[in-house]
C-alpha cells in the first residue's frame, strides 16, 4: 500500500533524484530502477543499516541538522520516522528544504498525537514526539516549505489480535473517527518566486499526492488502508 501510493504520488521519477530521511528505505526500493539517484540519510541518533541488501550501500549516517549533501540536489524527499525523534524538527526540515530542488516535493509521515499508535511502544510509532496536523503544518511552514496535501492512516488499533481485520476496520474507523488515526501524512512543496520590478509572482502549489488514497504503515507491519487525501 505504501509503495503503491508513493508511485501514484510521484509518478515517473526518471531523471529525478530521490532522498529518504529517517527510516525511509523500505519505501525507496521501487524508485532505484528508474530514478537518476536514490540515497538515504539516517540520523546519527537513530543509527543506520545497510541498504539495499546485496548491492552497493546507498545509506549514510548523518547529522540531521547538517546533511552531507549539496544544496538543491533532490527533486523528491521522503521523511519517515525522522521528526518524532529529532531534537530540532524545524532544523531537520530546514535541511530538507536546503537540499530540495526548486519546486521539489517532500512527503512527511509522523505519528498522530491523538491516535492509539503514539502510545504503542512495541512499534516505531510509539517512540519520540507525536504531532497534531496543526503542529506539523506549523513546523513545515517554519522551515519555509508550503503544505499542499495531507491525509491520515492507521485507524486499526495496534493490537496484534486485530491485525487480520485491519482492512475492515480502517475504512469504518476513518469515517466515524477521522482525528484518531495513527499516522498523519503531509506533502509540501519548495516554492520559488519569480521577481520582476514592481511585481512578485508565486507559482501555484499542486498536490502530488492524489485523492486515490494515502501512505499507510511500515510495510513489515502489514496494516490497512488510509482514507482519502484532502487538500490543505
Amino acid at each position: 500500500m505504501v509503495i503503491r501510493q508513493l508511485i501514484n504520488a510521484w509518478g515517473d521519477v526518471r531523471e529525478l533524484d530521490v532522498l529518504g530521511i529517517g527510516y525511509a528505505t523500505p519505501f525507496l526500493e521501487p524508485f532505484r530502477e528508474n530514478a537518476r539517484r536514490v540515497v538515504a540519510a539516517m540520523p546519527a541518533t537513530q543509527g543506520a543499516e545497510t541498504w539495499p541488501i546485496g548491492a552497493p550501500n546507498l545509506v549514510c549516517l548523518a547529522d540531521e541538522n547538517a546533511l552531507p549533501l549539496p544544496s538543491a540536489m533532490f527533486d523528491r524527499i521522503l521523511i519517515v520516522h525522522g521528526l518524532e525523534e529529532s531534537t530540532d524538527p524545524v532544523a531537520l526540515l530546514s535541511e530538507a528544504h536546503r537540499v530540495l530542488a526548486p519546486s521539489g516535493r517532500a512527503i512527511i509521515a509522523v505519528a498522530n498525537r491523538n491516535g492509539l499508535w503514539a502510545g504503542a511502544e512495541n512499534t516505531p510509532f510509539g517512540h519520540g514526539r507525536p504531532f497534531t496536523r496543526a503542529q506539523l503544518e506549523t513546523i513545515v511552514r517554519d522551515a519555509e516549505l508550503e503544505p499542499c496535501a495531507w491525509s491520515r492512516a492507521l485507524y486499526a488499533p495496534p493490537w496484534p489480535v486485530l491485525a487480520p481485520y485491519a482492512e475492515l476496520i480502517e475504512p469504518a474507523a476513518a469515517a466515524v473517527a477521522p482525528p484518531f488515526s495513527g499516522l498523519i501524512l503531509l506533502e509540501a512543496i519548495k516554492q520559488t518566486f519569480a521577481v520582476r520590478p514592481g511585481r512578485v509572482r508565486a507559482p501555484v502549489a499542486r498536490a502530488a499526492l492524489r485523492p486515490a488514497g494515502a501512505l499507510s504503515a511500515i510495510r513489515k507491519l502489514g496494516l490497512g488502508k488510509a482514507n482519502d487525501l484532502r487538500h490543505s
